[in-house]
């Protein structure tokens, strides 16, 4: 009976009464350990094979034969050259880079601009090389852009 008149008893049973406020992870800890070992377990049976056919024998021998180089370069004032030689205008470049596209063995184009040309220059170069159907490009002389 002294329990029960005594204040700091009857504080601390209310107190062990009240709901507590924590959540146990432990439960969700273990079910999520379940499932990772679940994941690792059923991953390799879903992967598939793919079966190729590789040729059996040697390769032939690299070709000797290198591809024509075509060099496109835009000095500093945007005139552009076409393998050293200024070309007057577009329509002229077109016309070479179209009778390079017809050739049995299409060339390689590399375009050299210069760091002071304008780019609108070098824009229409690219795109007369794209309609003329050469795929084979590189720009060159990257190196030039970078700032030091």
């Amino acid at each position: 009976m002294a329990a029960r008149n005594n204040p700091r008893i009857a504080r601390r049973q209310v107190a062990d009464a009240a709901p507590l406020s924590d959540i146990n992870t432990t439960p969700l800890i273990d079910v999520m350990l379940v499932l990772l070992v679940m994941l690792i377990i059923t991953i390799p049976i879903q992967l598939h094979n793919v079966n190729l056919n590789l040729p059996v024998g040697t390769p032939p021998p690299p070709a000797d034969v290198k591809p024509e180089v075509v060099r496109i370069d835009i000095d500093a004032g945007s005139v552009v050259h076409w393998n050293g030689v200024a070309v007057p205008d577009v329509a002229e470049l077109q016309h070479k880079l179209q009778s390079a596209a017809t050739q049995a063995t299409p060339p390689e184009v590399h375009v050299r601009p210069d760091q002071h040309a304008r780019y609108d220059r070098f824009a229409e170069v690219m795109v007369a090389i794209n309609q003329a159907g050469l795929h084979k490009l590189g720009v060159v002389g990257s190196e030039q852009f970078i700032d030091k």
